[in-house]
């Protein structure tokens, strides 16, 4: 069997399981406990948040390890709007001064709502968080459109920042079709209007670089790279006014409380920190498996669409609509072929709907439900012609009713 959804999730690497392993069994220790065994566990946990801050290149102290991808987007997009709103009742909460969370209006005016700016294609983890600021706070969600390829323009994002707009929430590269956005240009708008940027890394971890992406605040989950599930990072600035999700026993500098995953983030630095050692090559040589696939795909099955950006997309991410199928029905035939992968994002998986993601790329309802991805892993080498020949049977078979 070949799996093929590995952005979905990736297999704990030997070496992670190994670094983790004392620390599920004799250093178990809670690192908030004041004795020998606590403080044992203390300082692997300060370890990995170095080594962390290391590849992210950001202090040791923006590191805050959460639960995983949604935990860290929902703490970035909620704390930072949150924030903000209690700025607002009293400004000395605030430990920066950027412009765009300076909220005062005239006399006897009512202020404007607090703003949180995303796009159409995110996660739901971070789509979920902005309608609960909506629902709940109040506040007002601005939606970008984006183009056929999945790619936000960064003119139209300048132009939907207000003076009460408090964090901007995009996804380096998407997590079904795989386009990489121009966070280049993105963060220069933001920086300009110096509003908070939050970059949903969790797909880019380990293929795009991390570093220098002028983002302000940065997500990542540790099963995406290698790590177990339950371990995630939010990379924030330590001045921006960020509100907690979690309450409790004040861990993680006040910012996420709960009894700290030792043995999760000792993983997940090492598999950061593998993945970024590997990134370069890995990129180079799974990207041209992933371009080879592509185009077999294509001339075996003509009316097969390629979905996102053709060439500004994730490495090891190739996603396709076959018109005239259905999505599931493909990958149930593939299966039975010896290939596992999936349609989409594994957290919409049994749902009825289209995409969100393909329906904002213009694509009909129709076809959207046709759509199956294949994601590769770091470590991939095979030759993948098999698998275009798999694809294009498993494709005839479902149009013939076989």
């Amino acid at each position: 069997m070949l799996y093929l959804d590995h952005a979905a999730t990736t297999p704990v690497r030997p070496e992670v399981l190994e670094a983790m392993l004392p620390y599920l069994t004799d250093r178990f220790g809670n690192p908030s406990s004041h004795h020998t065994v606590g403080e044992a566990a203390a300082s692997a946990l300060a370890d990995a948040r170095a080594r962390v801050a290391d590849v992210l290149g950001v202090r040791a102290s923006d590191v805050v390890f959460t639960s995983g991808g949604t935990e860290a987007d929902n703490l970035a997009i909620k704390g930072l709007a949150i924030g903000a709103l209690l700025r607002r009742r009293d400004p000395r909460r605030a430990l920066g001064t950027p412009s765009a969370l300076n909220t005062s209006s005239a006399a006897g005016m009512a202020e404007p709502p607090v703003h949180v700016i995303t796009t159409a294609i995110e996660h739901e983890a971070v789509l979920a968080s902005c309608d609960y600021l909506e629902r709940v706070h109040g506040m007002a969600v601005t939606r970008l459109a984006v183009d056929a390829t999945g790619t936000v323009s960064p003119d139209n994002l300048a132009a939907a920042i207000r003076p009460e707009t408090a964090v901007v929430s995009i996804g380096y590269a998407n997590n079904e079709v795989g386009t990489v956005q121009d966070v280049a240009a993105l963060s220069a708008v933001t920086a300009a209007a110096r509003v908070p940027l939050h970059l949903d890394a969790v797909q880019a971890a380990g293929w795009l670089p991390l570093r220098g992406t002028g983002a302000d605040a940065l997500s990542i989950a540790g099963h995406k790279l290698g790590a177990p599930a339950g371990i995630g990072v939010l990379a924030v600035g330590s001045r921006l006014p960020l509100e907690p999700v979690l309450h409790g026993g004040g861990q993680e500098r006040d910012r996420r409380s709960g009894t700290e995953n030792v043995a999760g983030a000792v993983g997940l630095a090492v598999a950061l920190e593998r993945a970024e050692a590997e990134r370069a090559e890995a990129s180079a040589r799974v990207g041209a498996l992933r371009d080879r696939f592509a185009r077999r795909v294509l001339s075996l099955v003509p009316t097969a669409r390629l979905t996102g950006h053709p060439t500004r997309r994730l490495p090891g991410t190739a996603s396709f609509t076959f018109a005239g199928t259905s999505g599931e029905a493909v990958l149930l035939e593939l299966e039975r072929r010896g290939v596992v992968t999936s349609s989409g994002s594994a957290c919409a998986a049994g749902s009825d709907e289209p995409s969100h993601v393909l329906l904002a790329c213009g694509i009909d309802p129709a076809t959207a439900q046709t759509a199956v991805r294949f994601t590769f892993a770091h470590g991939h080498t095979a030759d993948l012609d098999p698998v275009a020949d798999a694809v294009a049977a498993a494709v005839a078979a479902v149009r013939s009713g076989a």
